[in-house]
C-alpha cells in the first residue's frame, strides 16, 4: 500500500503540484515526450486530491510544463559539454527531478527552495555526495554563500520567477551579477498576456489559492539587460519552439497559438565575467 504524506505548504509553494502532475500525466502517455517515474510515484502516494487539476487544466498547459523541462534539460546538457564538472543551482526547485535526467556523474547540484518545500521534498527525493538541498528563500542572499563553484555555474529557474515582483526580480538579478560573474541562467517567463492567462487558466482553474497569482511579466528579455547591464541575453524564444513533432493536430494548433501570442518564453542569460584589469 502506498505511503500517504500530507501536503503542508504555503499558497505559492503549493503550486509545485501543478508541474508535478503534468510530468506524471506525460509519463503515462503511450508516446511520452518526457518520462518522470519519480513524478508518477509522488502523485500516486502524496495526500492530495488532483481531481481539480486533472479536470480543469488544459492540454496546452500540461504540455507547457513538459516543454519547459525539455528546453532546460537541453540547455544543461549543452552547458555540461563545456563544463563537465559544472555547478547547477535549481532555484525554487519544488519537486523537480531535473537532476535525475541530466546527471553526468561529475556535476555538483543544489536544489534551493523554502523550508516547507524542502521538508516535503526530502520525503521523496534524496540528497547525495554531489547533490545538496538548501532550505532558503531566493530573496535571502545567504544561500549564495553556500554554493561551491567548480568550473562554471548555471542557474535554472523553472516556474518560479513570475511569482516575484519586478523589484524583487531586479534584486535577484543584481545579486547574481555581484556574486556569480561568468555564470548563466535559463528559465521561463510570462508575457503580460501570458500572465493574465496563467492566473485564470492555471492558478484559478487548478484550484490554487488566489494569493498564489503570478506577478511579474516580461515583454522582452532585453528589459533585464536594461536593469542590470552585466547581464546579457544569450537566447529568447517561445516555449514550444522545436517541439511540435509527435503532437496531435489539436496539440500542434494549441501550441502554435500559444507561441504566436507569446504566452510563455524561455530566456537564457549570461553574467559578464569580471575584468582581469
Amino acid at each position: 500500500m502506498a505511503t500517504v504524506n500530507p501536503v503542508k505548504l504555503g499558497s505559492v509553494q503549493k503550486t509545485l503540484l501543478l508541474p508535478l502532475w503534468g510530468r506524471a500525466v506525460e509519463s503515462k502517455k503511450p508516446r511520452p515526450l518526457l518520462v518522470d517515474p519519480t513524478a508518477v510515484r509522488i502523485v500516486e502516494s502524496i495526500d492530495y486530491d488532483f481531481s481539480t487539476i486533472a479536470g480543469n487544466i488544459s492540454f496546452v498547459s500540461q504540455l507547457a510544463w513538459i516543454a519547459r523541462s525539455l528546453h532546460i534539460d537541453r540547455t544543461i546538457r549543452e552547458f555540461l559539454k563545456r563544463y563537465p564538472a559544472a555547478t547547477i543551482v535549481n532555484l525554487g526547485c519544488g519537486l523537480d527531478t531535473t537532476f535525475e535526467r541530466v546527471d553526468n556523474g561529475s556535476l555538483r547540484w543544489y536544489d534551493l527552495d523554502l523550508p516547507d518545500v524542502t521538508e516535503l521534498r526530502k520525503q521523496y527525493i534524496q540528497e547525495g555526495p554531489r547533490r545538496e538541498f538548501i532550505a532558503c528563500s531566493i530573496l535571502d542572499d545567504s544561500w549564495m554563500g553556500a554554493v561551491q563553484i567548480t568550473e562554471g555555474v548555471l542557474f535554472i529557474a523553472a516556474g518560479v520567477l513570475y511569482y516575484f515582483t519586478e523589484s524583487e526580480i531586479q534584486t535577484i538579478m543584481h545579486g547574481l551579477a555581484d556574486r556569480f560573474p561568468g555564470g548563466e541562467l535559463v528559465g521561463d517567463v510570462c508575457s503580460p498576456f501570458g500572465l493574465k492567462t496563467a492566473n485564470k487558466r492555471v492558478i484559478r482553474d487548478g484550484g490554487m489559492d488566489s494569493s498564489a497569482t503570478l506577478k511579474w511579466a516580461l515583454n522582452k528579455a532585453a528589459q533585464i539587460h536594461e536593469w542590470e547591464p552585466r547581464i546579457t541575453i544569450l537566447d529568447e524564444y517561445p516555449l514550444f519552439r522545436g517541439l511540435k513533432s509527435g503532437l496531435s493536430l489539436k496539440e500542434k494548433w494549441g501550441t502554435f497559438l500559444s507561441d504566436s501570442l507569446r504566452v510563455m518564453l524561455i530566456v537564457h542569460l549570461a553574467v559578464a565575467a569580471r575584468s582581469s584589469n
